[in-house]
């Protein structure tokens, strides 16, 4: 009977070895990671959105739980016959669920419904206020035209918009461009005589 203590004791002290102590971060051990993610959306109970991604990764308990697709996105939006609407693609995205703010970024492309086309860096779509916004440099085609420039604001649907700040080509500029001594100065109003 003895034996059979020491045996059962032993083994119990085994076990309680066998744990691991792991700790976890929420704002950087996602709670779902999920691969080559094919998934429809549905609003008011019609579907009305394909969403395709590489890696979709959820951070629901992190202080500002989010949605991370470091490896682009793919978003159809459908009319009531599944023809598509719109597109959008980008190179990163997160979905901020708790404010409803989606972040696009690199390479951003939409399409809106009326064949519209935008292009830019980094694109900002606010669910609740209902709007698309940036700060970075936009280009615009619509038909045979271009619109070009920094900033830019429109509604959800990306058919009411403007640019602040348009320009003709893009060009890199500075809001307070630093004066360098190699640039020539203007003249003064009284130049001095040699």
């Amino acid at each position: 009977m003895a034996i059979v203590m020491l045996l059962f004791w032993a083994s119990c002290n085994k076990k309680e070895a066998d744990f691991v102590d792991i700790k976890f971060d929420p704002e950087s051990t996602p709670t779902m990671s999920t691969d080559s993610v094919v998934t429809f959306i549905s609003d008011s109970g019609i579907t009305r959105y394909k969403l395709i991604a590489q890696k979709w990764l959820v951070f629901d308990k992190a202080k500002d739980p989010h949605w991370y697709f470091p490896e682009g996105l793919y978003l159809e939006r459908f009319d009531p016959s599944f023809n598509i609407e719109a597109t959008i693609i980008a190179d990163t995205a997160w979905n901020y669920t708790a404010k409803r703010l989606w972040r696009l970024k690199g390479n951003v492309h939409v399409r809106n419904m009326q064949g519209e086309e935008f292009r830019s860096d980094e694109l900002f779509w606010d669910e609740k206020q209902q709007k698309v916004y940036s700060d970075k440099y936009i280009e615009i085609k619509r038909g045979n035209s271009e619109l070009k420039g920094y900033g830019f604001e429109s509604n959800q649907e990306m058919n009411e918009y403007r640019i602040f700040r348009p320009h003709e080509g893009k060009i890199p500029f500075k809001d307070n461009p630093q004066l360098n001594d190699s640039v020539p100065r203007p003249l003064t109003s009284n130049p001095a005589k040699p």
